[in-house]
């Protein structure tokens, strides 16, 4: 990222005030949560930056030369504008990147982790029209083409191209594009798992759960890099504002908080955790109010 900066206190509470407002509507705009995302960790994304990555996604939209039929063939229109004519794809070293998980970065360096690249995928194939969705595999982030599998659907196995018996496409943004076939899709499986591909990892993605997931992925990276414990505890609290988030995420807050030297606040917030998991293990909650001890120590 080219020298981000935090946004002001102000610009922050207002973001994240919009952010769950977004994340509690009745049906949330995942475009619109990435990007407030991206406004958290990036102080130049103003209001106008916000609007811009918006307008880029109904020009990438736009830019598809027909309404293609069948799920394959907006798989196959996808992948030649996207990936072929666009250039959007990832490499392995954009898993060191936190712009590899902020939207407008992504749609500026047309790189970025698999979750993001397929959030482009949805949004730009949502905007055109496509029946599409995003599907969740273990490790590897896909995007689906057809009708969702519903809620009692077992799923069968997949076929040539992920199903045409059922009329179902997968595609992988990360390969710029790649349309998959079944044995395609078991081998990412086992590849994150080591075990077989199930019907349910199949099943569509809800926004907040690709939020969550972004969330996740920003979280892990910055555990890894102790001086950027600041993008660790906003990407927290950020979760927290989710309507379901675990409740360990108080407990992970609590831990940034003290790593980052606010031991008091850190002290505070393992107390109220340690009154929370109490009610399900005692031995846990004691073990926390001894590291709520130690942090208070910290004071003196």
């Amino acid at each position: 990222m080219r020298h981000p900066h935090p946004p002001s206190p102000e610009r922050s509470a207002e973001v994240r005030r919009r952010f769950a407002e977004e994340a509690r509507s009745e049906r949330p705009d995942l475009a619109t949560l990435c990007l407030l995302v991206g406004a958290e960790a990036d102080g130049a994304l103003d209001e106008a930056g916000l609007d811009a990555a918006q307008m880029e996604l109904d020009r990438l939209a736009g830019l598809l030369p027909f309404r293609p039929g069948s799920p394959q063939a907006w798989a196959v229109a996808l992948r030649d504008l996207l990936g072929e004519r666009c250039g959007f794809h990832g490499v392995a070293a954009d898993y060191q990147r936190l712009e590899s998980s902020l939207l407008h970065e992504v749609l500026r360096r047309r790189r970025g982790l698999p979750i993001m690249l397929s959030v482009v995928w949805l949004e730009v194939a949502r905007r055109a029209g496509a029946p599409v969705y995003g599907v969740a595999l273990p490790g590897h982030f896909v995007v689906g083409f057809g009708p969702e599998f519903g809620p009692d659907e077992s799923g069968s196995r997949l076929g040539p191209e992920c199903g045409p018996e059922e009329g179902r496409v997968l595609a992988d943004p990360f390969d710029g594009g790649r349309v998959l076939s079944g044995n395609d899709a078991e081998l990412l499986v086992a590849g994150a798992t080591g075990a077989g591909l199930r019907p349910s990892m199949l099943r569509p993605a809800a926004p907040l759960d690709v939020v969550s997931r972004i969330l996740n992925n920003i979280r892990a990276w910055a555990a890894g890099r102790p001086e950027q414990s600041a993008v660790g505890l906003w990407a927290i609290e950020l979760a927290l504002l989710l309507p379901a988030h675990a409740a360990r995420l108080r407990y992970e807050r609590a831990r940034v908080l003290v790593q980052r030297g606010e031991f008091a606040a850190g002290a505070g917030e393992l107390e109220a955790y340690a009154e929370v998991v109490g009610a399900v293990d005692e031995a846990v909650a004691e073990q926390v109010r001894g590291e709520a001890r130690v942090a208070r120590s910290m004071l003196n």
